[in-house]
Formats: C-alpha cells, structure tokens, sequence
C-alpha cells in the first residue's frame, strides 16, 4: 500500500485529503507544520508528500530542499493559491514533482500522485542499475587527486574534502570508499545542509519511541545504517554546534546514543566529510568546534575549480555526452571544436554540475551526428570575463564580516543581480551566497 505525508496547517484541507485518499487505498497521516512532517517523514517513510507551500514554521521552498536533501526521489507535490504561481513555478526548479491551485481539484489531484510514485519508483530503479563511473581527468590537479585518493584509501583515516559546489566533491569521497576495505560495506551519503537542528539528531543518530512529539518507533540513524562502511557527511559546517558536540564524541569513543536513549551503541564507521566553506576561518569565527575540525583533518584533499583545470574540460564533456546520448534516447557522437573552445573559455561557476547540465541541453537542441556551438546558453555563447569593478578587493574571503553585507549588495548592483558572475567575483559557490543574501536579508 502506497502511503502519502500530508502537510498543511489547514485541517480542513487535511481531512478532505485524508479522506479522498484512504478511500482510494492509501495508506495517509497528516502533520499541520513543516517540522512536525519532517519527523513524520522518517517514521511514515511515505511514498509522496502533499505539502501546503504557506507553513506556520518555514515556508514551503525551504521545506522542499530539506525534503530533498534526505531522499532525493521523495516526490513531492506542492499545494498552493492563484497568486503564488510564479513562487509554484520556483518549487519545480527547486524538485517538486508538481504544483496544485487551491480549491483542490479531487480528480486532478489523484492523477498527480499517481503519476508521481510511478515516476519515483522508476528513477529508483534505474539509479540501482547504474554502474557508478569515476572519469579521471589529466590536468595537473586531477592527477594529483588520484595520487592522494589511492594514498588515503587504504587507511581508516578521516579526510576533509574542499572544493566549491560542483565540483565532484562526493565522488571524491565515493572513489575513496571504492578503493578501501570497508568497499563491501554501505556508503551513506548525507547532505548536512538539508538537515534542520531539530531534525539532525534524529537522522544522524536515531531515536527511540517518544523520544518527541510523532516519535511513535525507533529509528535508526545514518550512523547505523553505515556500520562497517563509510558515512559521508556533505556541507560539515551547516551542523549546528549542538551536533558538533555529539559528532565529536561518536567519533572520539566510537559511541553514539539514540535521542531518547541513555544507553551507548558502538559504531564502526569511516567519516569522510566535505564542505565549500573555509573551516579553518569557520573555527576563527566560533562558528566551528576546532576540537571537532583536528579530529576530521587527518587528511585533506582540495577538489580545484573546473576553471583551474581546463585541460579536462573537453574530456569531461566528451563524458557528459555520452550519458546524456543514453538518458536522452540520442546518437550524437561529436562536439565541434569550436563548441569546445566555447567551453573552455567560460569560467564554470557552477562547475562539474553546470557543464553536465550544459551537456545535456545542447544535446536536447542538436540533431545529425554534431553538437555545434550555437546550441550553447547565451552565458557561454556569449562570455566575456571583462567584468571590471572600480574599487578594493571583492574576494569575500578578504572582507571583513562587518562590511561583508555591503560588499554583496555593491557587487550585484555591478553585475545587474547575476549570481553566477556575482559568486565568482566575491570567490564563493553560489550556493554560499545565497545562503548569505538570506543571512542579511538581501533580496534576489
């Protein structure tokens, strides 16, 4: 029996959900905020989740990439008004299966969720089928990637991976676990920046029943689930310093306790963790435990830019286009030299994600045997790195924290609000600025 989350402050919309759907055969509970459906969610292990985009706790966005975050197949379907379209149409890029106007319509609805947990259990199938492929690049910084992958492999050491998003930071980490002795066991792969405090606890170390409110069995957290093999924690220093604590000692005494529960649970794992922040600067802050940052930094591997490795951008390419020839149903065998050049001469601020994302549009747009240069988006079709700003530094990591808000605003009033050129000019991953547009409440 298939079951379905649903998440609305309205109870009356809930009810009339519920209703619908059990008579339909689903299996169904209800939360009335965002963090009472994320606790649900764990214990339900639901098929899909209907969520009103308007929460008492977070809005509907933010309650998407969390949901996303902890099971990236988790289709979701947003409910919202007439007047929240374009924010519906934001949820879409952001994952959401969907989006539904309010008043719900009954037969609309049950299409929806059908089709969605068809689609889910498809995309499922399909990731257990495929063969994980780790293309090593040539540049200087690849090679010496591979060398330090294949000398930290064999040992139990922890290691802290750096490099901005995209850049293949949890492939790193999956290589290392391919070469290891713990190959046999689990990879858990766990995205700290989707985590809320409240939820993290819970999904890192488990629970037991009661342990809080919709706590109604244990859980096991990822630390158990990665016993013997490897637990790999994306964006470390999105983990409040509550977390930190617990991290350190289950790292310490190799000891970790369910919430809700006094008693020790031994644990076996490797820790490989990654972040696109500098930790070092993190402890500075007091934003980082440093006892936490010496007992991770056992080894460490920076992961370069793809802007500083641009001899493995056409073989990367090359790959891109072969997987996207069979997600596309394609037969597209080459990429013209001056498409390449195009691609070499762009700056890539979203990295190894943006090129494979760039790959597989232009594939979309070609037909023959060629992918030619004009089936490009207009930001490489067009680049020109001559973007001037009059003034002091813009590297955001040179700034100090008090100036740092206006810094931000100066720069995308200079580049006409486009992130992608805004984040390469401060030096950071898109993804921190806008973690930091939100911390001071620049508007997009």
């Amino acid at each position: 029996m298939n079951k379905i989350l649903i998440i609305d402050d309205d109870p009356t919309i809930c009810i009339m959900l519920q209703s619908l759907l059990n008579k339909k055969g689903f299996e169904t509970d209800i939360a009335f905020s965002a963090n009472e459906g994320l606790k649900k969610l764990g214990i339900l292990k639901p098929n899909l989740v209907i969520s009103d985009f308007r929460l008492p706790d977070i809005n509907g966005l933010d309650l998407l990439k969390q949901i996303k975050g902890l099971h990236p197949h988790m289709p979701v379907i947003i409910m919202t008004s007439y007047a929240e379209i374009r924010t519906a149409v934001n949820a879409i890029k952001l994952g959401a299966y969907e989006y539904v106007t309010k008043p719900l319509n009954p037969e609309e609805i049950l299409v929806l969720i059908h089709s969605a947990i068809e689609k889910s259990s498809s995309d499922q199938k399909a990731d257990k089928s495929k063969k994980i492929e780790f293309i090593r690049g040539k540049s200087p910084n690849s090679v010496q990637i591979d060398q330090y992958i294949n000398l930290v492999a064999p040992t139990d050491m922890s290691v802290i991976i750096e490099g901005e998003s995209g850049t293949g930071k949890e492939i790193v980490a999956r290589r290392i676990h391919e070469a290891s002795a713990r190959k046999n066991k689990n990879f858990v792969a766990v995205d700290c920046g989707a985590l809320s405090t409240d939820l993290a606890g819970s999904e890192l170390f488990g629970h037991t029943k009661g342990a809080f409110t919709g706590a109604i069995t244990d859980k096991k957290g990822q630390f158990e689930f990665a016993k013997g093999g490897t637990l790999f924690l994306d964006e470390i220093g999105n983990l409040s310093y509550e977390i930190q604590i617990k991290l350190l000692r289950a790292i310490q005494e190799r000891k970790i306790k369910l919430l809700g529960s006094n008693t020790d649970i031994d644990t076996d794992v490797r820790l490989l963790v990654a972040t696109n922040e500098d930790l070092i600067k993190e402890v500075q802050d007091g934003k980082f435990r440093e006892d936490l940052y010496h007992r991770l930094n056992e080894f460490k591997i920076s992961v370069p830019a793809l802007r500083d490795r641009k001899e493995d951008i056409k073989l990367f390419a090359e790959n891109f286009l072969s997987l996207s020839n069979q997600e596309l149903n394609k037969n597209i065998t080459h990429l013209s030299d001056e498409f390449i050049a195009k691609l070499e001469a762009y700056n890539w601020p979203g990295n190894l994600r943006e090129l494979r994302n760039v790959i597989r549009r232009a594939l979309l747009l070609s037909s023959g045997d060629r992918v030619e240069s004009i089936s490009l988006p207009p930001e490489i079709l067009n680049y020109s790195d001559k973007v001037q700003l009059s003034g002091s530094t813009t590297d955001l990591k040179q700034i100090q924290a008090s100036t740092e808000r206006d810094k931000i605003i100066d720069i995308l009033k200079e580049v006409n609000n486009n992130k992608s050129k805004a984040a390469r000019l401060l030096n950071i991953d898109r993804k921190t600025l806008y973690t930091k547009m939100k911390q001071y409440g620049i508007e997009s």
